[in-house]
């Protein structure tokens, strides 16, 4: 369908403006109506975040998500722009957004009674309606609201007057919906710069009053740290926010599992076959849930889901590179790969005592062993692995590594009574690769439980 250029072809139309708002609440009811649900991909929310969410766009209210790091607050916020309609119509070149039926701004009334039905229209689509700024101290005023631009008042123009003023990114964000990341951070005097926007519409510029009524939502999110105990949000801006939307972690292992397979990057070519294994999954997940309860985490900041997402990426990469250097058609991660998730969880975790009584690298060592002996036990905990220690009794010595060649696992697994077995209880026992990750989990997991000894050399593991 055509779309109108002119104000003429507009109303003849028959468009009707509505506000952000009154979009919002249309299109997430159209989408409720129609039980599709708001925000799928936000694993672990639809009995908590979402409704909440939901509930503050039927009330049209301004909101501010409250969350540790890595909860998903960015992702939602940005994703409400698809409520949004998929293109409205403003008066071409208009700083504001200008509703062609109804402009706020000086310059567009202006244009209106000079052109008539012959003002031209230009659309714009849902990504233009949203403005987002990262709160910083030398966030000033001028940056949201606007200020006088000296230029403009050179060449004659009154200080009252409206067009002397350079707009910020709230007001250029008009018919829009504006978000303000980690609020606590903005001066009290740009918080106090807000009061308007978010009660009467309009805002001031340094003492000039200028009735410009906006029609923006404004979100915003914060750490509740921050937000809650700090005073670093003065009261005033709190009780603008009609709504409080609480994030948090996934509550289980499974859903963390799930968040970090669905946001984790995939590459478009892989030169050799991959497989991860579940309990590697589990291990990865559950890493990221013991640093969450560890009292050697500071639990203030939190453990961001971005730490397993890291963390899942970089074993996987592990088993590919083994893979090449080895001429292996199959990458399969093995517990030898963990000691790479140094790298990955390194800048993830925010020691409680600063590294006083222990590093970084030995609190997360102690974080993977927790790891991977709550995944053998829940895994192998009822099996009989009697066979295997006697085994090791008798003499027998094992030695594993991320560099050793998957045949080798595989030629050696039948020589050790009860290994097979364990290994096909945990589904790998199909192929060699699979076979060396779960040889790994089962030896480790009994050293873990304190069956079996293990000695250390370089990259090599020797268990005895």
């Amino acid at each position: 369908m055509v779309r109108p250029r002119t104000l003429g072809e507009l109303v003849a139309s028959g468009y009707r403006p509505r506000t952000v708002r009154e979009e919002l609440r249309a299109n997430l009811g159209a989408r409720l109506r129609a039980r599709q649900p708001f925000l799928p991909e936000m694993i672990g929310y639809s009995e908590s975040v979402i409704p909440a969410l939901e509930h503050a766009l039927l009330a049209g209210h301004d909101m501010i998500f409250l969350g540790e790091r890595g909860q998903g607050k960015s992702k939602m916020i940005r994703k409400l722009v698809e409520l949004l309609d998929e293109a409205v119509p403003i008066i071409e070149g208009s700083e504001v957004n200008d509703d062609p039926l109804a402009p706020i701004s000086r310059w567009g009334r202006e244009r209106v009674a000079e052109l008539g039905e012959r003002t031209p229209i230009a659309w714009i689509d849902r990504a233009a309606r949203y403005g987002e700024k990262l709160a910083t101290p030398d966030t000033s005023v001028a940056d949201l609201i606007g200020e006088i631009d000296p230029i403009r008042v050179a060449e004659g123009r009154y200080l009252a007057d409206e067009s002397t003023i350079h707009f910020g990114l709230i007001p250029r964000t008009n018919r829009g919906i504006f978000c303000i990341n980690e609020l606590p951070d903005l001066a009290e005097k740009v918080q106090v710069g807000l009061f308007n926007v978010m009660e009467e519409r309009d805002f001031q510029v340094k003492g000039f009053k200028v009735r410009l009524p906006l029609d923006v939502l404004v979100v915003a999110s914060a750490n509740p740290e921050d937000y809650t105990r700090r005073g670093r949000i003065i009261t005033p801006l709190k009780d603008r926010y009609q709504a409080q939307i609480r994030t948090h972690y996934p509550p289980t292992r499974e859903l963390e599992i799930q968040v970090m397979k669905q946001e984790r990057r995939k590459p478009r070519e892989t030169a050799v076959e991959l497989y991860v294994p579940h309990f590697i999954e589990q291990i990865i997940a559950e890493l990221t849930i013991q640093a969450r309860q560890s009292p050697d985490v500071s639990q203030v900041s939190g453990v961001s889901v971005r730490a397993s997402i890291a963390n899942y990426e970089t074993i996987i990469a592990c088993a590919e590179r083994r893979a090449l250097l080895l001429g292996e058609k199959e990458a399969v991660p093995r517990l030898s790969d963990l000691p790479a998730l140094r790298a990955s969880m390194g800048g993830k975790m925010e020691l409680e005592y600063a590294g006083a009584e222990k590093t970084e690298n030995e609190i997360l060592d102690s974080l993977v062993k927790r790891a991977v002996l709550s995944v053998f036990e829940e895994l192998c905990g009822a099996s009989d692995l009697d066979a295997i220690v006697r085994a090791f009794d008798d003499g027998w010595k094992v030695e594993v590594g991320d560099d050793l060649p998957s045949k080798e696992y595989a030629d050696g697994v039948d020589n050790i009574a009860g290994l097979r077995k364990a290994v096909e209880l945990l589904g790998c026992a199909t192929s060699p690769a699979r076979i060396a990750a779960g040889v790994e989990l089962v030896l480790e997991g009994l050293h873990l439980s304190n069956k079996l000894n293990r000695e250390t050399s370089g990259r090599r593991l020797t268990y005895g």
